[in-house]
């Protein structure tokens, strides 16, 4: 006889408490989203609906600049990461090595450690070298911090990676590069897309390490925010948040539509 499914019954409590949860989650995103269409300068009270600050922010150098920054340093870093990642996790997963387990672990530590001590740790190293902070320091600590994400994710698919696909490909007579661009790159394609996202949203709103390393120059959009709290953020701020916003939400349907395609052809 089969075994009846168990139909679980609804409970008005359980619905109650998870709206809650994603209220406390996302009634900070609706509330910039709201304010960027206030009239008034201060973000205090909402007094009447407006466009104008959408207009404006392409004004303020500053924030655009700052922005660009963001955006330069969170796509170089984010590329660097993804390669240098995954030419990582390949190397621990198909090679034995001495210290192999060492290097594995070491891998934790960016992960693990207090932002800040790693933030002044980079420093130190810059400033032993007498390395001027600059854009090129800035994507070299993202990239720090950010490529142990894309290892973990990328081994995780390789954990159950079938190596025979590998073989009988070299069988065929495909060389080692064409059978790691025809057949294992698409196999750990979704992690390692999965892993970029990764890398992607740890560049773009990361402030600590960002502070330690970047120079007058390249001074990112958080650091920018962070700079203008005591004064008070203005309207501007909200609209190109709330751009960023929504630039967010399609690359993540983007991402989550091509890893499901991905998904289907495997």
């Amino acid at each position: 006889m089969k075994e009846r499914r168990k139909v679980r019954e609804f409970k008005p409590g359980s619905v109650f408490y998870a709206c809650l949860i994603y209220l406390f989650l996302y009634l900070p995103i609706f509330v910039v989203i709201a304010f960027s269409f206030n009239t008034s300068k201060m973000n205090i009270t909402f007094k009447g609906f407006t466009l104008e600050w959408y207009g404006r922010m392409f004004e303020n150098r500053q924030l655009m600049q700052s922005f660009f920054n963001t955006i330069i340093v969170a796509g170089v870093s984010t590329v660097l990461s993804v390669i240098i990642g995954t030419l990582c996790a390949l190397g621990l997963y198909k090679f034995e090595f001495k210290l192999k387990n060492v290097l594995s672990s070491s891998l934790y530590i960016p992960i693990v450690i207090p932002e800040l001590v790693f933030a002044i740790a980079l420093l130190i190293f810059f400033t032993s070298l007498n390395v001027s902070m600059n854009m090129a320091t800035l994507i070299i600590s993202h990239v720090t911090f950010s490529m142990p994400f894309v290892v973990i994710t990328v081994r995780a698919r390789l954990a159950g990676f079938d190596r025979s696909i590998e073989e009988a490909a070299r069988d065929l007579g495909a060389n080692e590069l064409r059978t790691f661009l025809r057949v294992t790159l698409p196999m750990i394609s979704p992690g390692v897309l999965s892993g970029g996202m990764l890398a992607l949203t740890m560049s773009l709103d990361d402030v600590v390490v960002s502070f330690f390393t970047a120079g007058p120059e390249s001074t990112t959009l958080p650091l920018k925010i962070l700079g203008m709290v005591r004064k008070g953020v203005s309207p501007d701020v909200n609209a190109l948040s709330t751009l960023m916003i929504v630039g967010t939400i399609v690359i993540l349907l983007t991402s989550t539509m091509i890893q499901g395609r991905l998904e289907r052809k495997l």
